[in-house]
């Protein structure tokens, strides 16, 4: 059964000028992150606003994705949505593009018992014939508990769980319920900044956008770490934490968007207007990521130079 490790890149969506998809910026950032070392792509995700995306938009971004990446390595499309028919659909579309599993969050918009919750990821898991990795992200729907984890844990085609709480008490506390349960679910984190903690306490990697806009930076993380170097890995993981305080200075996924767009991509326009305080900090955080990316990026650019050399 497919098993997911290492550093997958939850992927930004760029738009055109008329709210459309970028498919030629979608090939260029598939080739960008592959070639800098990623383990695999999640497209159709949060900071990817699916939301925002039409059935047909999701579909044809996940063909754009696995076209691109001809192979070199897996991608798991997000398929989540309000009511699991859909997201069977979905999962289906997946499944007949290539995709090796498909990442699933708990319904949204409303507030639904943990009882629901499992009956929704339940009802995908037998509609689909697809690995699925669980998507546990309380900043934006209800919250997966412990219990219902580790019974979704005994399905055989529920194979990976992203963490996206930030929480290492969670994180630590939804491994040891797989444990006792006798049942293998492989721990991804979805935060960023807790990588390497994860990776040292068996957790087998992450899902996270940063790993799409520094991906050498996440590679080098995970790399570091097996390689048995956590002076190196610990010091790569303190440097990414000043670019996330400052991409998380907007409102979720603008400061993002501004970050990768230093890297030589266009995002294009924000799918969400914003108001009128917004586009005036707008301009100020854009300055301040773009001043704390400047030292990371001539560190990377140098490091290339050396290898080259």
């Amino acid at each position: 059964m497919f098993s997911p490790q290492g550093i997958y890149v939850a992927m930004l969506t760029p738009f055109n000028r008329d709210g459309g998809l970028n498919e030629t910026e979608v090939r260029r950032m598939v080739d960008f992150n592959i070639e800098r070392g990623v383990n695999g792509l999640f497209p159709v995700s949060s900071v990817g606003e699916f939301i925002h995306l039409s059935f047909e938009e999701k579909v044809r971004l996940m063909e754009v994705v696995v076209d691109q990446a001809a192979g070199r390595v897996p991608v798991t499309p997000g398929v989540g949505a309000s009511e699991p028919a859909h997201s069977i659909r979905l999962a289906k579309a997946a499944k007949d593009l290539g995709c090796q599993a498909v990442v699933v969050a708990p319904p949204y918009y409303y507030s639904l018992d943990q009882e629901m919750v499992e009956k929704y990821f339940e009802t995908i898991a037998d509609g689909v014939d697809l690995p699925l990795i669980l998507y546990n992200i309380p900043l934006f729907t209800q919250p997966i508990s412990y219990d219902v984890v580790k019974r979704l844990a005994r399905r055989p085609n529920i194979v990976a769980m992203k963490d996206s709480s930030g929480s290492m008490v969670d994180f630590m506390h939804f491994m040891d319920k797989i444990r006792v349960s006798g049942d293998k679910l492989d721990m991804l984190t979805g935060r960023e900044e807790t990588l390497l903690a994860c990776l040292l306490m068996g957790g087998k990697g992450c899902m996270t956008a940063t790993s799409g806009i520094l991906p050498e930076v996440m590679a080098g993380i995970y790399k570091a770490w097996q390689e048995g170097n956590l002076e190196e890995a610990r010091k790569l993981q303190i440097s990414i934490l000043n670019p996330v305080r400052a991409m998380f200075a907007l409102p979720f996924p603008v400061g993002f968007k501004l970050a990768l767009e230093t890297r030589g991509f266009d995002l294009g326009p924000p799918k969400q207007p914003l108001s009128d305080a917004h586009r005036f900090n707008y301009l100020t955080v854009k300055s301040r990521i773009q001043k704390v990316m400047r030292p990371i990026l001539a560190g990377l650019e140098k490091a290339k130079d050396g290898r080259a050399a």
